[in-house]
């Protein structure tokens, strides 16, 4: 399984004369066949900067230009077995990207999402344009899309 980090899908979607255009398309094209993935605060951080330009009308149909165009899977945070929500919560939003932020100096939402990237099975790689946020900061390799398309 392939993460796509916010970048990628905002770039996709905005900043049409940015150089990276190019590749970003071939990327987004070719990972439909690796089952590709983003993270719930991915999504959730590319709805917000798009909720800027887009009417909420279209915000509300995300899934239809977002998620089915891509073949994107969403990943969610799963609770433990008789874990309580507040117990959940604390690991999930404090915890874990408090503890990233201690090991690697990594921002809170890339901590968020190297977080519940690693901890889903199956998961094998990280592509974003912000590959150097990333790289040693994870048990993820982290490419960028050009790169994934070097492969």
């Amino acid at each position: 399984m392939v993460i796509i980090d916010s970048d990628v899908l905002l770039l996709a979607f905005a900043y049409h004369r940015d150089e990276r255009q190019t590749d970003n398309a071939a990327f987004l094209t070719q990972v439909q066949n690796a089952n590709p993935a983003t993270t719930v605060y991915n999504l959730m951080e590319v709805l917000a900067q798009l909720s800027f330009n887009l009417s909420p009308a279209r915000l509300a149909e995300w899934e239809s230009w977002l998620i089915e165009p891509y073949h994107l899977t969403v990943i969610w945070p799963r609770a433990k077995e008789n874990q309580t929500a507040e117990a959940f919560f604390r690991a999930e939003i404090f915890e874990h990207p408090f503890t990233k932020a201690r090991e690697h100096r990594v921002a809170f939402l890339d901590a968020l999402v190297i977080g519940l990237a690693e901890r889903t099975p199956d998961v094998e790689s990280l592509v974003t344009w912000n590959a150097r946020h990333f790289k040693d900061k994870t048990t993820l390799r982290v490419q960028t899309p050009s790169e994934y398309l070097a492969m």
